[in-house]
């Protein structure tokens, strides 16, 4: 009965534009922070803040891979079906959210890549591109190949309207660098769909007898480890989605904000965020790392 009423008090001081929090219930819009609560019903709650408009000018989302990791509230070991029907889910609350105009990324494992090209497709979602990130410090295997590279899917809701910055993000290419040739475009190329940084690209991190520098995950001993969180992607490959598909001042969301590195990144370039977990700890954490990150921006350090 008296979840009855709290649910009736909810519904009263939302037609009053009120704001009331009853565990994943969120009434009023809200951007630049971390919202607690299942990313399905938070995003729903927000839709219906906004009138139902669109928000989200770039949705970036890296899910639990079903491989079963120990998160601290998510099972990550579901049925298959499960596991899919909820990806669909998930992913359908996404796109409600995203404008005409927006781009919608998600990085997936090898086990349920396919899955996600499917449910996009499902979803009326523009394959832009399949990237495959290949990075260093990977598990090590002894019966099979060692796992070294995650999916990342660019999809649009608009196939023939959507921002993509090119000169944000573009890196010298070989006739520049290698060949010197006098027919290379001065302004670089557009990186290719296998995220490899070369020496080119950023060559204070590489000594004279290297020639190849992969993205690294972002390990226990690397500085830029918030500490926290098992699975954190580098700020470098957030910040080549970001530049690359939203402009300064654009909403960039993240349903599973996990570190926080992706509402870190937006922040640091200028774009307004907001994201979403459903475990109260990692909403914790995310906002104290977003706050020193915030007062390091504006020290300038």
């Amino acid at each position: 009965m008296g979840t009855a009423i709290q649910r009736l008090i909810c519904d009263l001081r939302r037609k009053l534009f009120y704001h009331c929090v009853n565990d994943y219930e969120i009434f009023m819009k809200q951007e630049n922070t971390i919202l607690h609560g299942d990313c399905i019903d938070v995003l729903k709650e927000q839709l219906d803040a906004h009138d139902g408009e669109p928000f989200a000018d770039l949705v970036f989302a890296d899910p639990p891979f079903n491989i079963g990791y120990a998160y601290d509230k998510y099972d990550d070991n579901m049925e298959y079906d499960h596991y899919v029907d909820w990806t669909y889910r998930w992913m359908k609350a996404c796109k409600d959210v995203l404008t005409e105009n927006g781009s919608f990324w998600v990085a997936i494992g090898g086990d349920y890549a396919a899955e996600v090209r499917i449910a996009a497709r499902k979803l009326g979602l523009t394959m832009r591109n399949w990237i495959i990130w290949y990075y260093t410090f990977g598990q090590n295997t002894k019966k099979k190949f060692s796992r070294s590279h995650t999916h990342i899917f660019y999809f649009v809701k608009n196939a023939k309207k959507f921002t993509f910055n090119d000169m944000a993000i573009r890196v010298p290419s070989a006739r520049q660098t290698t060949y010197n040739d006098k027919r290379a475009n001065s302004k670089g190329k557009v990186p290719d769909d296998t995220w490899i940084v070369r020496p080119q690209e950023l060559p204070e991190s590489f000594q004279p007898d290297e020639d190849t520098w992969h993205i690294p995950r972002v390990c226990g001993t690397f500085k830029e480890r918030a500490g926290f969180h098992g699975c954190q992607m580098p700020e470098k490959v957030l910040a080549r989605i970001i530049e690359a598909a939203s402009n300064p001042g654009q909403l960039v969301l993240d349903p599973f904000s996990g570190s926080g590195t992706t509402v870190v990144t937006a922040q640091s370039l200028d774009r307004r965020f907001l994201g979403i977990d459903l475990s109260e700890n990692y909403v914790k954490y995310g906002l104290q790392r977003l706050e020193e990150s915030r007062d390091l921006h504006d020290t300038g350090s």
